[in-house]
């Protein structure tokens, strides 16, 4: 299984959001920390706010923020929301389905693969994931420091 750029760039907002301490960030922050587009960034974020996991504040003091503590952020909700599918094999062929879909068992066993995957990862929140919980300042001194 392989996750999208655009789940990996959400994966990031979200620990850029985590560990700036409930300030708020703009897209054009998370966009130059990470050295990605600040245009696929909007719709990331605006995928992120629709699903509840970011609010947005808007005017010239605003910009977004997590919607939730980090300890109660699944990364299998972050996962379903920014994948657009898990359908792991194609039973459509240019003439309609698959000629062996009537006897073929790929189907049922991929998508208990994919329930298995997800399950396991709906264990962690978005706080198990960052290994360390300090401010978003103290990592780039800490980077600072490391490249050095």
């Amino acid at each position: 299984m392989h996750l999208t750029v655009h789940t990996d760039y959400a994966l990031r907002v979200l620990f850029y959001l985590a560990l700036s301490d409930d300030e708020l960030a703009t897209i054009s922050d998370i966009a130059e920390y990470y050295g990605i587009s600040k245009n696929h960034l909007v719709k990331i974020v605006h995928k992120l706010a629709q699903e509840g996991l970011v609010l947005t504040v808007r005017g010239r003091a605003g910009g977004i923020k997590l919607a939730d503590d980090p300890q109660n952020i699944r990364l299998g909700d972050i996962v379903r929301v920014t994948e657009p599918g898990f359908a792991m094999v194609n039973c459509k062929s240019d003439d309609g389905f698959c000629r062996v879909l009537p006897v073929c068992g790929l189907p049922k066993i991929f998508r208990e693969a994919t329930n298995a995957f997800l399950g396991e990862i709906d264990k962690y929140t978005l706080a198990d994931a960052l290994r360390k919980r300090i401010s978003l300042d103290e990592l780039k001194s800490e980077l600072t420091a490391g490249s050095s």
